[in-house]
């Protein structure tokens, strides 16, 4: 006689444990959401997982402008041709205006064309079997680059140039350029997806894995007035000196990952003085003009008014370890920073929201340790769901007669901005809302967008050491606006496309920064006024000084920018049709790259006429401080795939599923055994 498990339980534990059998596997789901993956080895080894072999950035910074050329380099290692696609971060201020891409003593200069009709065109070349690449924005910070038809032995260089304006803050300029973009948490379903929001699916390594590709940049600097200081923060650098005015700064050789933090470059001119006044280019058809204007100094108040400070901090799992711990460091520095008569609320975030009172609390000692106490005792796990934690915030009773100001502290790894931005926009009128991005590699879209919404202003904390002193920054910042009742006005000089076309007030120790087109002749005066602690405000910057230069011909990329950036970037609400036309038409007047246009180049020879390929998602490297939980939970709980497919699928099934499941199953077992004592079966 044998003991026999009745047929049925036997079928049920073999489909709970065959992956894609049940009810498990996500691609059945209806509601499977857009989300990263670990990206796990093996598979056909003839094909190159990583063809993405070396980034080279060279900058060059000459006055208040950053001029960047970016190299990628594509080497296909293996023996199948490849497609490949690769995501990657950028500034938010990057103006991206050429690209070329070089297959042995072939240059093809890049296109910009409608971004639907550049991508017709890259899938004519790679089904025909051409090589071609085609780079989109996904974000104004995020891009991807995909290339057709690498086949082995294959190195294919594709050069971006970009330009960017560099606007200093208490004196102090930082050029930053991002090496990584952190993995996004999103509620979007996947099969309503657009092709827009797909990049968010994309392969990571697990935490501490270092991704092969390499990572190098260096940076000129030319300042015309002596240098004070020159700092990086983020990598081990060497600085060769030439002169006091100018430097050359490379990174040191390191055993260590450089390409999964944001490089930043910090500087200082001789006496804290910062480089203002006009810049003009006179092109073949039109003219543009740059008004830096350095504001009066602060002026503190003997007394301010009770303010009421709402901390909205992200405590989800790519909060976990080294981000959270600053976050903590910079709220025990914001808290404890607090007046008596100030009140403050706690909301914490991430699947959910926890508040730590119904009404905001007065910043007594008790209250603050409590505070710190709350804050202490997070270790950081699960989605990151901002929006209904700052909808909370934003409805908390309001006393009219108090200034209420709402901190967000998040790393920004989320894929919803520009709802953000609309729901903090809309209720301006209750709050002004400032945020902190923490961490190595921030979502500085989601970081800028937010306190541009929130008429607020962005800080950046990479490290613990620094969030006591960007607190203490926080609270000088909000305490007295620099001036206010801003206007600019033209006397004999005839501006027009003027961005922005209104001043908000200046709360910052930044200069006032104005774009614009001009015609006729440079002559007569543009004067700066405004009310300050002391006072009316005024100061004229007469153009009879000023002569226009070719080496300003940037300051035409720069102008697009900041016109598309306030038409699409943050413009808080829908675009209509009229504003996606004005944005397409700009980026194809001005050779940009925008939500709406691409750069596509095709190297007309057939390379591979047998259309033999595979398709090879390059997988990113965790950014420094980010743990697996920012992905999946961890190593036993994550999405797994081939480093060359896009699709995910369930390494494991999630644990409170599984756990369910295995108790259902264990009932059915004990319900067969109890079968079989009462009636047993036999050979």
């Amino acid at each position: 006689m044998k003991f026999m498990v009745p047929m049925f339980v036997v079928v049920f534990l073999s489909l709970l444990f065959v992956p894609g059998a049940t009810a498990l596997n996500d691609e059945n789901q209806d509601d499977k959401t857009l989300s990263p993956y670990f990206a796990v080895e093996g598979g056909d080894a003839s094909i190159d997982r990583f063809p993405l072999g070396k980034t080279r950035v060279e900058v060059s910074i000459s006055g208040v402008i950053a001029h960047v050329v970016v190299t990628q380099s594509y080497v296909n290692k293996g023996t199948r041709p490849i497609n490949a696609k690769y995501v990657f971060p950028a500034s938010t201020r990057a103006a991206v205006h050429g690209m070329k891409m070089t297959i042995g003593e072939h240059i093809i200069q890049a296109k910009i064309r409608e971004k639907e009709q550049a991508k017709k065109e890259f899938e004519k070349a790679k089904e025909e079997g051409k090589s071609a690449s085609l780079l989109e924005q996904e974000r104004p910070n995020v891009f991807t680059m995909n290339i057709s038809n690498i086949l082995p032995g294959d190195v294919i260089d594709i050069e971006l140039r970009y330009s960017e304006l560099l606007v200093p803050t208490n004196g102090t300029y930082e050029f930053v350029y991002p090496t990584v973009v952190g993995p996004r948490y999103s509620e979007t379903p996947l099969n309503t997806a657009t092709d827009h929001d797909k990049w968010v699916q994309n392969p990571y390594l697990h935490e501490g894995t270092e991704s092969p590709s390499q990572f190098d940049i260096s940076l000129k600097i030319s300042t015309g007035i002596p240098l004070e200081e020159l700092t990086c923060s983020s990598h081990e650098t060497n600085t060769v000196w030439d002169g006091k005015e100018a430097a050359t700064v490379t990174l040191a050789p390191s055993p260590k990952a450089t390409g999964n933090r944001d490089f930043i470059l910090k500087y200082r001119l001789m006496g804290k003085q910062v480089q203002s006044g006009l810049m003009l280019y006179q092109g073949e058809d039109e003219n543009f003009f740059l008004l830096l204007a350095q504001p009066p100094e602060k002026i503190r108040a003997e007394s301010l008014p009770p303010r009421e400070y709402i901390f909205v901090v992200d405590v989800s799992g790519s909060m976990n370890g080294f981000p959270l711990n600053v976050s903590k460091g910079l709220l025990k520095s914001l808290v404890g920073g607090l007046k008596p008569t100030d009140t403050f609320n706690v909301i914490l975030f991430a699947g959910t929201s926890d508040i730590m009172a119904e009404r905001s609390l007065p910043a007594t000692p008790e209250n603050i340790r409590r505070a710190i106490a709350v804050i202490d005792d997070q270790r950081g796990s699960g989605g990151t769901r901002l929006y209904p934690a700052l909808e909370r915030a934003l409805s908390l009773p309001h006393p009219e007669s108090v200034s209420r100001s709402i901190v967000v502290v998040t790393d920004g790894f989320i894929d919803s901005e520009k709802a953000i931005f609309s729901l903090v926009q809309k209720s301006l009128n209750n709050a002004n809302v400032f945020s902190f991005g923490i961490g190595s590699s921030v979502n500085r879209f989601l970081i800028e967008g937010l306190a541009k919404a929130g008429q607020g202003e962005p800080f950046i904390v990479t490290k613990e050491s620094e969030a006591e002193s960007v607190g203490k920054a926080f609270l000088d910042y909000i305490a007295s606006p620099v001036l206010t009742n801003v206007s600019v006005d033209y006397d004999g000089f005839e501006a027009y496309a003027v961005e922005p076309p209104f001043m908000p007030d200046l709360m910052a120790q930044r200069p006032l920064q104005v774009f614009g087109k001009w015609r006729g002749n440079a002559s007569g005066t543009i004067t700066i006024k405004g009310t300050h602690g002391e006072g009316e405000y005024k100061k004229s910057f007469p153009l009879s000084e000023i002569q226009a230069r070719p080496e300003h011909r940037s300051l035409r990329y720069l102008w697009a920018r900041a016109k598309v950036s306030a038409l699409s970037d943050f413009n808080f609400t829908v675009l209509d049709k009229e504003a996606v036309r004005e944005v397409t038409s700009l980026g194809l007047t001005y050779e940009l790259l925008t939500e709406y246009t691409s750069f596509v180049a095709v190297h007309e020879m057939v390379r591979n006429p047998g259309n033999n390929r595979t398709d090879v998602v390059q997988p990113l490297p965790l950014p420094k401080g980010v743990s697996d939980l920012a992905v999946g939970g961890g190593p036993d709980s994550t999405y797994s795939c081939n480093l060359s497919t896009s699709q995910a699928t369930k390494k494991v099934p999630e644990p409170e599923v599984s756990v369910v499941l295995l108790i259902l199953a264990l009932f059915l077992l004990g319900a067969g055994i109890h079968r079989f004592r009462q009636d047993p079966a036999t050979e």
